[in-house]
């Protein structure tokens, strides 16, 4: 049994997240079905991520485990030829059977996170960006977001929802630029909580329209609680940019 690792890209907008589920097609699915009738196989892809629904990727990590003789480097040629548009292996290469996309000895994940922040939205950014028609003061958002950096218990910026019970993660990097009508958070980190990138986008585009202080991000933090405050920014304008794996 050989272990095929991928590289892959894919539009969130049309799918119910990564991970298999009921109510919807998700791109998992996807990718275990192409995969299946390309090696003949029952496919179980497993993901380094599990975005949720509308939410994109450039640099999605998954592996699954086949008997095919395809070259590993030659299996992106082969699916990308049965998969529909919006998704895209970008690389592919054979791994040790004993390798996995989450459980590795140092592993950097990194989102950004995009906003138009113009009067009016853009028709051409709208599936690709969270639309802010207030002026966003993104020094402030800055000053809010350093508060978040280094390890720290995110309890108040996870989902409700949410079953983990261990909520320390470690925010290696945490910027805000503008650049004309477009502002990127871009977050970097050793892993993160459901919906915790999109939380604090929120958070910070609270910061930045003058509802919060830079001060208040410390004080969300401190709570250790997750509120209903209905901060948690839109799906569509987050993008998990890529995976790196430490030696």
């Amino acid at each position: 049994m050989r272990r095929i690792k991928l590289i892959i890209a894919y539009d969130g907008t049309n799918y119910c997240g990564w991970q298999i589920q009921k109510n919807g097609i998700t791109v998992e699915e996807i990718l275990n079905k192409t995969i299946g009738k390309l090696t003949g196989e029952d496919i179980h892809i497993i993901g380094a991520s599990r975005t949720d629904s509308g939410v994109h990727a450039h640099g999605q990590v998954g592996v699954f485990d086949t008997e095919s003789t395809i070259p590993g480097e030659r299996f992106s040629y082969a699916i990308n030829q049965k998969l529909p548009e919006d998704i895209v292996i970008l690389t592919s290469e054979e791994v040790d059977a004993a390798w996995h996309p989450r459980y590795q000895n140092e592993i950097r994940k990194t989102y950004i996170y995009n906003i138009h922040n113009e009067k009016r939205e853009d028709p051409l950014k709208r599936l690709y960006a969270a639309h802010v028609s207030f002026d966003l003061d993104v020094e402030k958002m800055q000053k809010g977001a350093e508060y978040l950096l280094g390890e720290q218990d995110f309890a108040s910026f996870c989902n409700i929802k949410s079953q983990v019970e261990n909520t320390v993660r470690t925010i290696y990097r945490l910027q805000v630029e503008r650049n004309g009508t477009d502002i990127q958070i871009t977050v970097e980190g050793n892993g993160f909580l459901y919906n915790m990138v999109r939380i604090i986008a929120g958070v910070l585009i609270r910061v930045g329209r003058g509802f919060y202080t830079p001060e208040k991000v410390k004080e969300i933090l401190e709570k250790k609680e997750r509120t209903q405050e209905g901060i948690t920014a839109p799906a569509k304008g987050l993008i998990l940019e890529g995976i790196h794996y430490g030696k």
